[in-house]
């Protein structure tokens, strides 16, 4: 009997912990593309961005646009390798994350609005990860790769 509850228990387990991998790889791809979007804002000197004077970590919407230009794509990347089950995509997975999150911090003034979002979007990705435990289902492919 205790054995039956605990193999219901791990089953539920495994499942959940698939599962929160597929979603921090379709929310990397969504975080990658707002911020190949919001790339292309910045590279064209879109008009949306806000400007701040005397903010100390002040550069030009060129630059923050070639910026988010790279990390989505990289995102991107990462989240289609998450989706294939790869275990490399799990670790740079929560690396890009991060790295997203402080650049998305970094970019607050400029539009504060996207930023606030991008950032609570990259916590939660970096918490699927962090929570997906090794040995799990989603790891069952990633063995051979």
């Amino acid at each position: 009997m205790t054995q039956t509850v605990q193999r219901q228990r791990s089953g539920k387990r495994q499942e959940v912990a698939a599962g929160l991998v597929t979603f921090a790889g379709v929310m990397l791809i969504v975080v990658g593309v707002l911020d190949v979007l919001r790339g292309i804002m910045g590279i064209a000197q879109d008009e949306v961005f806000l400007t701040t004077p005397d903010y100390t970590f002040e550069w030009n919407t060129t630059g923050w646009g070639w910026t988010h230009l790279v990390l989505g794509i990289v995102a991107i990347a990462v989240g289609a390798g998450l989706l294939a089950n790869v275990l490399w995509a799990r670790i740079a997975g929560v690396a890009i994350a991060a790295v997203l999150l402080v650049a998305n911090f970094l970019a607050l003034p400029y539009y504060p609005v996207w930023s606030t979002v991008l950032i609570a979007f990259d916590a939660l990705v970096i918490w699927a990860l962090a929570t997906h435990q090794r040995g799990m289902p989603a790891d069952a492919g990633a063995a051979g790769r």
